[in-house]
């Protein structure tokens, strides 16, 4: 069996931002901004808040959904007479459930994220120590493997199981 590593996406950096996160507030600042930074500021001060702020506005945005499908759950508790639209909302709510189940992990993931921007270990692979890359925490900013590494663990974890 061989394996191909998957293309890695190369982004080009657009010069004409690359000095913007020197003059423009970090809520201002634009992905392109942030990519267009030089590798020499990789996870500096400004790299770290625009992630911290990007984490922070994810977690504020789950917390609020959740308080929304509470509201909702309790809404929907009318009692429905017909057995198929009975059915239909319970097979509703199972799905919002199992989705707010999968923010409620993701939500954990974004507070080991922020611990990691505390501890200035942010941005750096779990298993190699090399940097992640400022596309894939775009991408993924929960991610503490770099592609690399994740591919190698999702290889084990197809071979192996988990």
């Amino acid at each position: 069996m061989t394996l191909t590593p998957a293309p890695i996406a190369v982004h080009k950096r657009d010069p004409k931002r690359a000095n913007n996160w020197k003059t423009v507030a970090v809520d201002k600042l634009s992905d392109e901004d942030v990519l267009a930074m030089s590798d020499g500021e990789y996870m500096n001060e400004v790299q770290l808040a625009f992630f911290r702020l990007r984490l922070v506005r994810l977690k504020t945005d789950m917390l609020k959904n959740a308080g929304e499908t509470t509201e909702h759950l309790r809404e929907d508790t009318v009692v429905v007479p017909d057995p198929a639209d009975r059915a239909t909302i319970e097979e509703e709510h199972a799905l919002e459930l199992r989705t707010r189940d999968r923010e409620r992990k993701l939500l954990k993931k974004i507070e080991q994220s922020i611990g990691r921007i505390d501890a200035d270990d942010y941005g750096y692979c779990d298993e190699t120590g090399e940097p992640i890359g400022v596309p894939r925490l775009l991408a993924r900013p929960t991610a503490n493997l770099s592609l690399e590494a994740q591919q190698r663990r999702e290889l084990r974890q197809k071979m192996f199981g988990d």
